[in-house]
């Protein structure tokens, strides 16, 4: 009997499912797969962790570009554009499992070493982290550590045969997103912009307030260099420029 209405109830479940107007075949396998075995496996499953890993697996078919970050991971990567942290001062993206320095922290510890945008760490402390399918957050527990502390770094540059070491001092991180602001001609001021964080368009208003108390009529806005960010952090600062309804974006 208890074949029976195990068959039955997904028999019923099957039947409801195909009533539906899910997007796609590959969609409707999908969630069928994910009640099968939520309903009828014969341990307790984690449905999160099933779904997260899936995504992972459908992504890894695509671009090195094309990765999902759980919402912890998302919220370490997005420190150094939010505020103060203890680590080597660098802004990185993951390429098909390799650490790519996308731009160091201006006159932070990595910066001060000599470490350019470009390089790849390949290893801390000896211990390899690139090629050996590390996730993010084990890569920057490695990397992050207290104010004073030292962490010694294996570094593959392009152009240079042999891989470079360095010795990082780590540091408080202090997230500007303007790296200079001052007058180059008595009507000409200049901003540099490093990076869209969340503080960039209240620091671009306050230097401009200060640079227009000094006579500039003109500006220079330089983004040579410019790691990326938020999104809505750009589209803050291009509305100090655009008239309203200009477009800025689109995919």
């Amino acid at each position: 009997m208890k074949k029976l209405t195990i068959i039955l109830s997904v028999c019923l479940w099957a039947v409801a499912i195909q009533a539906q107007n899910f997007g796609s075949e590959a969609m409707r396998k999908l969630q069928m797969a994910e009640f099968a075995i939520s309903n009828f496996y014969v341990d307790k499953v984690d449905e999160d962790k099933l779904v997260e890993e899936a995504i992972i697996k459908m992504l890894a078919q695509l671009d090195p570009h094309s990765t999902y970050s759980d919402a912890e991971e998302v919220k370490k990567m997005n420190e150094p554009l939010q505020g103060n942290f203890e680590g080597i001062g660098v802004q990185f993206q993951m390429i098909e499992d390799t650490l790519l320095v996308v731009q160091p922290v201006s006159n932070g510890p990595s910066e001060k070493v000599g470490i350019l945008a470009g390089d790849r760490i390949v290893a801390v402390n000896d211990s390899a982290i690139a090629g050996v399918k590390m996730s993010t957050e084990d890569i920057m527990k490695r990397l992050r550590g207290p104010k004073g502390s030292k962490v010694n770094l294996t570094i593959v540059r392009r152009g240079v045969q042999d891989p470079l070491l360095f010795t990082v001092k780590r540091d408080k991180i202090p997230i500007l997103s303007l790296d200079a602001s001052y007058m180059i001609q008595p009507k000409t001021g200049y901003i540099r912009i490093n990076r869209f964080g969340a503080t960039t368009a209240e620091e671009f208003k306050k230097a401009m307030t200060s640079l227009q108390k000094q006579g500039m009529k003109d500006m220079i806005l330089d983004l040579q260099g410019n790691g990326g960010g938020y999104l809505n952090a750009a589209i803050d600062l291009a509305n100090e420029f655009l008239g309203q309804k200009e477009l800025i974006v689109y995919t």
